[in-house]
């Protein structure tokens, strides 16, 4: 297949990954795969979480395997199917599926976001939904997935909790996250750590008309000081968000910070192109509150 366009940053393109689990279709973002192996015997770990089969060591490097079909209240997989071997927020897992049924470039607009009724506030299992050849392909929120099995993985909140009498209330804060659960953590986050105003949006595309809107209004500086984006979201994502942002040149002098699961070498390389002054993954909420500073102080 060719994916040299996904070569280039800022298309708002993304490659989807659709496997299956009985007869349902999932899909996960091929950013986060580092490779598909068959499936091999996993050791179990006792006292662990129910959906944790266990690990194994491929090339020296311990995996821990977690039951897709567990999480998904969809009963227990056999000893067969395929791992889907992940690397995000700076974790290796190994996802047990049925079988992989290939790879579709999609475009975020044609990402059908969740409702409510799909995405609570207390967590979430789906980024989007794709209609592909008369089926739902439901892409995963793998991130929440492994925060309720290890909620250690997730915002490490505790980085900010001595970060008290601090009055950053003259700096405004654009926030684009689509997941409810991790949208919240950062906006607490923030505040404990003296940042008030906060302007929070559900993905790039309300993040953009939100900038634009300043903009026209002519005071976009004094209503934005700083700028913060996941890099997975529906309608637009942070990616394609930076590129817009880099490109104006009154919205450019804004700090942008990507703050994702996602920034490993070669999403970092593709930020640094676009013109992200900083990229930070997403456990590390004590470093993003410092890049904050810094550059809100600098600009």
């Amino acid at each position: 297949m060719d994916t040299n366009i996904l070569l280039e940053s800022g298309t708002n393109e993304l490659e989807i990954l659709e496997f299956t689990l009985e007869d349902n279709h999932y899909g996960i973002n091929v950013a986060k795969i580092r490779e598909i192996l068959q499936y091999q015997q996993v050791t179990p770990v006792p006292n662990t979480h129910p959906s944790v089969e266990g690990i194994f060591m491929p090339r020296d490097t311990m995996i821990t395997v977690i039951n897709l079909k567990s999480c998904l209240g969809l009963g227990t997989q056999d000893k067969n199917g395929l791992f889907i071997i992940t690397n995000f927020n700076k974790l290796d897992i190994a996802f047990h599926v049925d079988q992989v049924i290939g790879i579709h470039r999609v475009s975020w607009e044609e990402i059908i976001k969740p409702d409510s009724t799909l995405n609570g506030q207390d967590g979430s299992v789906s980024t989007g939904v794709i209609k592909m050849d008369n089926k739902l392909i439901v892409i995963l929120d793998f991130e929440s997935i492994i925060s309720s099995i290890s909620p250690e993985t997730g915002l490490r909140t505790s980085d900010v909790e001595n970060m008290v009498e601090r009055d950053r209330s003259d700096s405004s804060i654009l926030i684009a996250e689509d997941s409810p659960l991790l949208s919240k953590l950062i906006t607490d986050c923030l505040k404990k750590a003296g940042y008030e105003k906060l302007i929070v949006t559900t993905n790039g595309q309300e993040a953009w008309e939100k900038l634009c809107e300043f903009k026209k209004e002519g005071n976009v500086r004094e209503k934005v000081h700083c700028i913060i984006t996941d890099i997975e979201m529906p309608l637009m994502d942070g990616h394609r968000l930076t590129k817009l942002a880099k490109s104006d040149d009154v919205i450019k002098q804004i700090p942008l910070i990507i703050f994702s699961s996602l920034v490993n070498e070669e999403m970092r390389r593709k930020g640094e192109q676009l013109g992200a002054d900083a990229q930070l993954t997403k456990p590390e909420i004590g470093q993003l509150v410092d890049a904050i500073d810094e550059l809100v102080d600098r600009s």
